[in-house]
Formats: structure tokens, C-alpha cells, sequence
């Protein structure tokens, strides 16, 4: 019987065991009886519903027998306590969770659900293994703070890293830390200042003395893992990328193609169903950090894509019934979904990756003919024989701009599949076309790079980018990576670089694509996408810490001896 009355509580207080109290919201069926427990635990405000709520019907939730928990995290808004990322998610997801099975209305079951941050928390929680925990439903979310927010592979994650620390971390410390109305006005009111310049100061050198955080005194964690005096038991608390094996609840995994942290909640899923302890399943669709809708960057994926036609509320109150309620509704079911782009549709999978993937080359090629643009090139199966080489110049003080993709930062409008045709009249972008595809070709799972490379700096960073041209010539990105020369192997390898031809692998964040009939395969190369990564100053050193930087001519080879080649994940 559907529920037609809620109460809310207001500020319910739950101790930790440090003696610290946070706060929550519940909100929970107006009848008699028991109700199993749906918890979420935010940094952004449990009083604002864009947060509270996202993508979910709570109330609807509700309806369907649920009490419903949204708690200010440590340090944030309500709740009493020092605010530091993740610091004491873990221990304070086991409170909260053994809090909320011991209220007089719980059942005792207490699932987990939230995107993003408040998808990292019931992660977090599930490593403590709080006993009356059940079931959890992380979105889009991490798995090591440091690296997914902060850090790529040595590459500095500008404006992700800079955007969330000014717009969501600084208002509510400001607050905390100037308790006089004037004085927290005044600074509030430069904080918006800073903000409506942020693309400007996304540029500023050295980041370690970053003015807009600098001068508002706050967010002092950014400064502390920048500079690498974070504590190691800090780290530690951050990350369960070595704690896969004590969680042993059953988790549902909701991913992006085009988000940020799609790497992330992927490989989440993947380590889970690799320990056996407890079922997992995932969805993959065509959406960005925390957008669901149909219509992402400047494509339309029908409404059948949206949340609204996955029904994302709906799959939560199955999972849930299933763990909380005993109820078996899909047992048969398909352990992934994911959503094929180009043909538009949904399919179930059985594994990620997928066991049938073939794996075939496209090797650069130069078109070889004086009226083509200098630096570009072809893409065949067909090995490279004897080739000229590609170059173009690389200048940190004018990097190659980020256009779309997997990003986070300055609203939605930066994110997801965008026409890529003005970035290719740069310069510093080679250019590389298949001939039109006489059959469909579908590309699904990791895509990798093999580039043959020589720069003439100390340092520098090498980019992919992988598209679908359009018969109309629209060149819409799927995915993309970047190498740091000296981070080639995954550490600092202290060799020298600078004219030596070396050959750089990276690996292309997971898409899924039908390359249709009349559809041309195209890679963009070059140096630079900023301000999702910082630009190499081509010095060996860092704008973390240095405002220098120096030109690099890079030469990209592809030939018999040097085949440069992008491998795709076939699927027939």
C-alpha cells in the first residue's frame, strides 16, 4: 500500500563516538509501525533540495515504505566538527548507520544511496562494515580522493580541483569562520568576485599561493595536498583502493560516459564483483557528473536515456526492496546495462569489460598531398611503411582549451559531446581521418594510444582525443587522455626525455559508440586541454609551484619502425 502522508523531522542530532553531534533530516512514513532506513550523507546542505534530493523522488521513497535520512557531514552546514574531504567519513558512516537502525520507527535494515561526495560516503561506510548495513546504491564517485580530485597520473586537475574548493567548500567555512554578519558579507561578497573570474584564475602560477583561497583564509586541505604535507594515515582514510575486500555489502553502480569520475566507479564495480562478497551490478549511460537528462553538450540521446526513462527512483526502490524488504523482483536480471551511443539503445551485459571485445588498430598515416593542412593525416588498419614525420609547436602560455568531455567545473555547459571542428583549425592540433565507414563499427570499453614521440623540452604532456565525424563534417568527442612524459609509466621514472623518440601508451577513458555507415573515425593530437589539466610548463617543473615555462617543438612519428596507432575495443 502506497504511503500518503510524511513527516520530517528537523535537525535530528546523531553523536558520534568522538563526542561530535551531526545533523539530519528524516523523513519517514506518517503510520504505525517499522521501516527499513535509506541514508545519505552530504557536504552540500541536506536543506537544499538541488542537493537533498538530485535525481531522486524522496518523496516517493517514502511512499513506498522508506524512512528517509539526509545528513550534514561533519564540519558542514548543521553539523557540529572540523570540515576535512573524507577525513572521517568512514568511522562517522558507521555511527550514522548503527544511529539510524536504532531509531524507534527503523527496522533495523539501513541502506545507503547519494551521488558524487555522498556516493563516496556509503563506500567509506562499507569499509568499517557497519553490521546493520544492507545494501548501497554510489553514483558517479570516487575511490581515492587525492587521485580522482586533485591528482591525474601527475597531471594537476585544474578547475575540477580549484572550482569545487571555491564554489563548494568556501561559502560554508566562511560562514563558520566569521561569525560578525558585516565581516561575513564583506568576504562573501569577494568570493563572488573571484568566482564570476574563476576562468581567469584558473590560470594563475604558482597554484600553492592561489589568491581567491589564500585571501579568503579557508580550504585549508588544498594547499596541505598540494604541497604534499598531507599526513599518510590521512591518505589512507581517503582511499579504498587497497580495501576492496572489506566491503561486503551489495552495491548498484550508476556511471557516466561523460563523466568525470567515470574511471572511478568502473573500476568500483569491477574490483567488487572481482571479490565475490556480495552482488553488484552497474549502469553505464550517455550522462555527465550529476546530469541525467536526455540532452547533454550539443547531443540528444532521447528520452529513453534520461533518468526520467531509466527511471532512476524506480531502480533504487527495487534494490532496495530486494535487500531491505526481502523482496526478489529481478533475479534473472542482467548485472550491467549500458548505453550504446550512435544507435541510441540500451543493452545488458553480463560482464565489464566485455568478454567478446576484439581489439583492432588505426594506424597515423600522412596524406601526403600539398593541399592538405600541414599536420594532417589519415587513419587504416593498413600498417604505416616509410612516412614523414608531424610537428607542431607547444606553448603553455596558450594551451589548447577544453571543449567538452568527462569535466567539472563552471556549470554543465563544459561537459560532454561538443563539436571539436574549432579546436582543429589550431596549429597545435594534428589531425588524424579514417575514409567514410561502409559498415557500422561498434567501439565499446577502454580505448588505448600507442604514440611514437619526440619533444625537444626538459618535460611535456602528450593528448588524445577520439571522435565521430558526422557526414556533415560535426566531429562530436567520445573520449580522450593525456601522458605526462615523466609519469609515462605510472611514477616519476627520472630518465632523460628531450630528444629521444620514445614511445608513449596511455589508455582512453571507457566509451561505448556505433560508428555508423558514412561516419568517419578521427583522433586529434596534441599537447595541452586546459583547464581540466594544467598545463606542462615543458620545464620539468610544475604550475603548482613555478610561472615559468618554455616553447617545445614536438615531432609525432608514424612509420614502419615507429607505428603510432589508437586501439579500438570492437565489438561484432
Amino acid at each position: 500500500m502506497e504511503i500518503q502522508e510524511i513527516l520530517l523531522e528537523k535537525n535530528v542530532p546523531c553523536k558520534m563516538r568522538d563526542g561530535v553531534t551531526l545533523y539530519a533530516d528524516i523523513y519517514r512514513p506518517k503510520m504505525e509501525g517499522k521501516f527499513p532506513v535509506l541514508l545519505t550523507r552530504l557536504p552540500y546542505n541536506k536543506d537544499l533540495p538541488f542537493y537533498s534530493h538530485r535525481y531522486l523522488d524522496t518523496n516517493r521513497l517514502v511512499q513506498n515504505g522508506y524512512i528517509v535520512i539526509v545528513q550534514d557531514v561533519r564540519g558542514r552546514f548543521n553539523s557540529e566538527g572540523k570540515f576535512y574531504p573524507f577525513l572521517h567519513e568512514a568511522e562517522d558512516g558507521y555511527d550514522t548507520v548503527e544511529w539510524a537502525a536504532s531509531l524507534p520507527y527503523s527496522n533495523g535494515n539501513v541502506g545507503m544511496f547519494g551521488l558524487s561526495y555522498y556516493g563516496y560516503t556509503q563506500l567509506l561506510a562499507a569499509t568499517e562494515q557497519p553490521p546493520h548495513l544492507k545494501a548501497i546504491f554510489p553514483a558517479m564517485t570516487l575511490n581515492d580522493w587525492r587521485n580522482n580530485s586533485l591528482n591525474d597520473g601527475g597531471k594537476f586537475l585544474v578547475a575540477s580541483a580549484e572550482t569545487w574548493a571555491l564554489e563548494s567548500v568556501a561559502p560554508d567555512q566562511l560562514k563558520r569562520k566569521h561569525g560578525d554578519a558585516q565581516e561575513y558579507e564583506s568576504m562573501m561578497k569577494k568570493l563572488v568576485e573571484y568566482d564570476n573570474d574563476i576562468e581567469q584564475w584558473y590560470q594563475y602560477r604558482p597554484v600553492e599561493q592561489w589568491p581567491p583561497l589564500k585571501e579568503l583564509g579557508v580550504a585549508e586541505y588544498f594547499f596541505e595536498m598540494l604541497n604534499g604535507s598531507l599526513p599518510e594515515e590521512y591518505s589512507e582514510k581517503m582511499s579504498i583502493l587497497h580495501k576492496y575486500p572489506q566491503i561486503n555489502v551489495p552495491a548498484y553502480h550508476i556511471a557516466g560516459w561523460y563523466d568525470n569520475l567515470l574511471e572511478s566507479t568502473l573500476k568500483n564495480y569491477s574490483e567488487l564483483q572481482k571479490s565475490g562478497q556480495a552482488q553488484q551490478k552497474l549502469i553505464i549511460g550517455p550522462w555527465g557528473h550529476g546530469l541525467f537528462s536526455s540532452v547533454i553538450g550539443e547531443r540528444n540521446f532521447g528520452v529513453h536515456s534520461s533518468e526520467d526513462g531509466i527511471d532512476l527512483t524506480g531502480l533504487h526502490i527495487s534494490w532496495f526492496d530486494q535487500w531491505l524488504k526481502g523482496k526478489i523482483a529481478h533475479e534473472n536480471e542482467a548485472p550491467v546495462k549500458l548505453f550504446v551511443m550512435g544507435i541510441n539503445e540500451w543493452r545488458d551485459e553480463y560482464e565489464w569489460p566485455l568478454a567478446r571485445t576484439t581489439y583492432m588498430s588505426y594506424f597515423l598515416h600522412s596524406k601526403g598531398h600539398a593541399n592538405t593542412r600541414f599536420g594532417d593525416g589519415s587513419l587504416s588498419v593498413e600498417q604505416p611503411g616509410s612516412e614523414k614525420v608531424d610537428t607542431f609547436v607547444y606553448d603553455p602560455g596558450n594551451p589548447v582549451p577544453t571543449n567538452g568531455g568527462g569535466t567539472l567545473y563552471a556549470g554543465v555547459n563544459t561537459l560532454g559531446p561538443k563539436d571539436q571542428r574549432i579546436l582543429e583549425e589550431r596549429e597545435d592540433v594534428l589531425v588524424y581521418t579514417s575514409e567514410p565507414l561502409e559498415s557500422p563499427l561498434e567501439v565499446t570499453g577502454s580505448v588505448k594510444v600507442k604514440l611514437w614521440a619526440k619533444t625537444d623540452a626538459e618535460d611535456t604532456d602528450f593528448t588524445v582525443k577520439l571522435m565521430d565525424v558526422l557526414p556533415d563534417g560535426k566531429a562530436y568527442n567520445l573520449t580522450d587522455g593525456i601522458v605526462r612524459a615523466k609519469y609515462r609509466t605510472g611514477h616519476d621514472i627520472g630518465e632523460k626525455i628531450k630528444g629521444e623518440i620514445l614511445e608513449y601508451e596511455m589508455e582512453l577513458w571507457p566509451t561505448s559508440n556505433v560508428f555508423l555507415p558514412g561516419h568517419c573515425i578521427r583522433i586529434e593530437i596534441s599537447s595541452s586541454n586546459f583547464p581540466k589539466y594544467d598545463p606542462n610548463l615543458n620545464t620539468g617543473e610544475t604550475m603548482i609551484s613555478s610561472v615559468e615555462h618554455k616553447i617545445a617543438k614536438q615531432t609525432i612519428y608514424h612509420d614502419e619502425k615507429y607505428p603510432s596507432q589508437i586501439i579500438l575495443p570492437v565489438i561484432g
